[in-house]
């Protein structure tokens, strides 16, 4: 289970975060790519926009269920 208290920086302000324990695997980005984004220096994926529409919504869903190692939670 993602951690707020261990979110990245990166991350933009919103109820989606992913945290440090992230692996890049870069599966969040291949689902939702217009929300999470991958930081290439650090080696670890953020959300760069936070979802605004049904769609939306239900692609970070299926990110968060697709992460293998659960970095990507939800304030809500």
């Amino acid at each position: 289970m993602a951690d707020a208290n261990q979110k990245w920086p990166e991350n933009v302000p919103g109820t989606i975060f992913v945290d440090q324990s992230c692996i890049a695997c870069d599966a969040c980005c291949l689902t939702a790519p217009d929300i999470f984004a991958m930081h290439e220096a650090e080696g670890h994926a953020f959300v760069k926009k936070q979802p605004t529409t049904p769609e939306e919504e239900s692609l970070c869903k299926e990110a968060i269920e697709g992460c293998p190692v659960e970095a990507i939670g939800t304030d809500k």
